[in-house]
């Protein structure tokens, strides 16, 4: 079972402040390298670095602020330091691209680490499970567990009540997509001293989570990035990219 002592994460306990700032300077610490492409799909950023490739959740048309890119053509072949700091950018659509070349440098193409699914870390413990973001067929596996998304379905859970479910819960899934749309902080800001994994091809598999309140990160590493692109490009889904790659998550605590 995983251990969900957060007093032992660098510092971090329960209820502690994470900013969106704090994140950004942890995980964009020590980011070399030049971007090889840029693809923007409908449903996937994607940057392609010298030593691995991320990816992040491309807003939704309508997104209030998702509008055309500022330099359309000239973000590939930049260093991934500066596209990095697009992350605090006012255009979403520069965000992602942000977050995907911080991921890029994380996300290595020789990184070890299991390649165990991040979700079979949770255990159902009714409404003390709190799941962010609708995980194909996780209701199935795990029907006692409190679901919320910005926009819930019957039975589900709304964003206002997180601040009720996620300082007495126990296990924690959140959508990567938290990262790339600017709610992560804030979520992690809410968490008890419950087991909290991030789950995602957008996920950066980076240990600089840990000191703030994760104790695993999953996400996806590219074996082929060209096929990543043209998946990408096209439109694809998580099911699309996964022959291109290998799901790996990394624990930053111990049993």
């Amino acid at each position: 079972m995983p251990s969900n002592n957060k007093n032992s994460t660098d510092g971090w306990a329960g209820n502690g402040l994470v900013t969106d700032m704090m994140l950004y300077d942890r995980l964009t610490a020590g980011v070399t390298g030049h971007a090889e492409r840029v693809v923007i799909g409908l449903n996937w950023t994607f940057v392609q670095g010298p030593n691995g490739a991320g990816f992040a959740h491309t807003p939704a048309r309508g997104t209030a602020g998702c509008y055309g890119l500022p330099s359309p053509g000239g973000y590939g072949g930049k260093a991934l330091t500066d596209l990095a700091a697009l992350w605090r950018s006012d255009n979403v659509f520069e965000r992602a691209i942000g977050v995907a070349a911080v991921n890029a440098h994380w996300n290595r193409f020789d990184l070890e680490a299991s390649r165990a699914n991040g979700l079979d870390l949770l255990r159902d413990e009714g409404r003390r499970t709190v799941i962010i973001g609708r995980f194909p067929g996780l209701q199935e596996r795990l029907p006692g567990t409190a679901i919320v998304e910005r926009n819930p379905e019957p039975g589900e859970f709304g964003e206002s009540d997180l601040d009720t479910l996620l300082p007495d819960a126990a296990y924690v899934a959140i959508t990567a997509s938290a990262l790339a749309n600017g709610s992560l902080a804030q979520i992690l800001s809410k968490l008890g001293n419950g087991f909290a994994v991030l789950v995602g091809p957008g996920s950066p598999l980076s240990g600089a989570l840990a000191c703030m309140g994760i104790n695993a990160a999953s996400g996806f590493i590219a074996a082929d990035p060209d096929a990543c692109a043209r998946v990408t490009a096209e439109g694809g889904t998580v099911k699309s990219l996964r022959p291109h790659g290998r799901f790996a998550t990394l624990q930053f605590t111990s049993n």
